[in-house]
């Protein structure tokens, strides 16, 4: 490592201040995914997106750069693959693999990244692999079965709350009891730690017993209701809720268990704050969070204004998911987007390459970025039509288009990538911490979940065995704006 030096991220009269060095990457995890995290084979699909349009627009741009798209870590299937087998064989030993990723009724013919990844197990020497509905798993003989074939492992689609709402139709008797028998390979005991309210006890009273990595890459967050807290710098707040109302603007309100976006409030977006604040209220089971920076977690890109027929430089807030197993990092999801980033929001996906060695990303991004914008318009039209053409028939769509991509690849460095080796293995062991101490009740004040949810977390007890879990990241790997 080299000299360390100071970052400094101002939000409104705030300081926050992380230690970092020229090879680290800057940024806050927004939140973790402990329960059934995706995105595996959307960033698989996004890189050969990513290195088709590089390689058309390679003869128009006119540089010597070396871009890595094929690194392991871009293509999370197999890594992902490689975990569900180390489960099957802790459970089943030598036995011939039968998994099931079993997802809600009304996805399983819509959700390509589903369907893609049972055909690449469905391929894999002495593993076969169904895409299922709850409703299609029967016991018989003290075994779970799917259409007649003994299921060996299971990864579920959905989480604790959703399993419950499906419940309200008829009992899932068959994927209770596959929880119970430690059949599913993302234990249904390890999504409570997960829960955004979590991040009040990272901050705060368990900052000294986690890694200090988890610890520094968390926003200030607090649950929120009338009481009193510790402020972002320590300060003692006397009424939580009237100091979320006259700072506003410097931040952002969450469901617990909220995803995809919905119910978040980002103070400086909102028309109407006290209704907002009192809709967060009456709903309850909120977070208040500081705002992280929107600049640090922004990139311009390229980009084609269609009306004005030109293209030229969009800003755009980036996204970065990774994806860790009890092996550490194996993977990324890299999205781009308004905020938040999801997909349903107009969000898109986004490409990643690896620089070497310590190459600084904002020198090679600039270098990109004037390049393209330099290329006919007419020209680079073409170019999007035919990753568009591809991308529909790779099944990288929304509703009745292709996803979003953007042109330029979001760029990281090896030395960037050691430091997310890193901060994933002590994210990891941070997990099962926390999720140990749900189980002894120490993050009762953190996890509010229903009795039901409880019920269900606690028949899957998690030490550490193989799973899948996820952290998105605001983070920036040097390619930020300066303001």
């Amino acid at each position: 490592m080299t000299d360390s030096s100071i970052q400094k991220s101002l939000i409104s009269g705030w300081t926050l201040t992380r230690e970092v060095s020229v090879e680290d990457f800057l940024g806050y995890h927004s939140e973790w995914n402990l329960g059934s995290p995706g995105g595996w084979e959307y960033q698989r699909i996004t890189q050969e997106l990513g290195k088709l349009a590089w390689h058309l627009l390679r003869p128009h741009v006119g540089l010597d750069i070396s871009l890595d798209f094929d690194h392991e870590y871009l293509n999370p299937v197999p890594a992902f693959a490689a975990t569900l087998l180390r489960a099957h064989k802790q459970r089943h030993g030598n036995k011939a693999a039968h998994i099931v990723l079993v997802a809600e009724p009304d996805t399983l013919d819509t959700v390509v990244e589903n369907r893609n990844f049972v055909q690449y197990l469905d391929n894999i020497d002495d593993v076969t692999a169904a895409l299922a509905a709850p409703q299609e798993l029967d016991y018989h003989q003290g075994s779970l079965h799917h259409r007649g074939v003994q299921v060996t492992l299971i990864f579920m689609d959905f989480n604790n709350d959703v399993l419950i709402k499906m419940e309200k139709d008829e009992p899932l008797t068959a994927l209770r009891q596959a929880i119970k028998d430690d059949l599913v390979v993302n234990p249904r005991g390890m999504e409570p730690a997960g829960g955004k309210g979590v991040f009040e006890a990272v901050t705060g009273s368990l900052r000294k017993q986690l890694s200090e990595t988890t610890v520094q890459r968390t926003p200030w967050t607090r649950q929120l209701y009338e009481r009193d807290a510790t402020g972002p710098e320590g300060e003692v707040i006397k009424d939580l809720v009237t100091w979320t109302r006259e700072n506003w603007d410097r931040l952002v309100l969450k469901p617990v268990q909220g995803y995809s976006g919905e119910g978040i409030f980002i103070g400086f977006k909102s028309e109407d704050p006290d209704a907002d604040l009192e809709e967060a209220l009456t709903a309850g089971n909120y977070i208040v969070q500081e705002l992280v920076p929107l600049h640090l977690w922004a990139e311009d890109s390229p980009w084609l204004f269609s009306e004005e027929q030109r293209v030229g430089l969009q800003r755009w807030q980036t996204d970065f998911r990774c994806l860790i197993t009890d092996a550490g990092l194996i993977g990324f999801l890299g999205r781009f987007g308004g905020i938040p980033t999801n997909v349903g929001a107009g969000g898109g996906t986004q490409a990643l390459a690896l620089l070497s060695g310590t190459t600084p990303g904002g020198e090679v991004a600039a270098q990109i970025n004037t390049a393209i914008c330099r290329v006919q318009y007419s020209i680079l039209e073409e170019i999007r039509q035919e990753v568009n053409e591809q991308a529909v028939a790779m099944g990288h769509t929304y509703l009745l288009g292709p996803i979003k991509t953007a042109w330029r690849p979001r760029l990281i460095n090896e030395a960037q990538m050691q430091q997310l080796q890193v901060y994933c293995e002590n994210l990891w062991a941070d997990a099962v911490q926390l999720t140990e101490w749900w189980r002894a009740g120490r993050l009762d004040d953190f996890v509010h979940i229903t009795a039901e949810e409880e019920a269900i977390a606690r028949t899957a007890p998690w030490t550490g065995q193989p799973a899948l879990m996820a952290s998105d990241g605001l983070f920036s790997f040097g390619c930020h704006p300066k303001e």
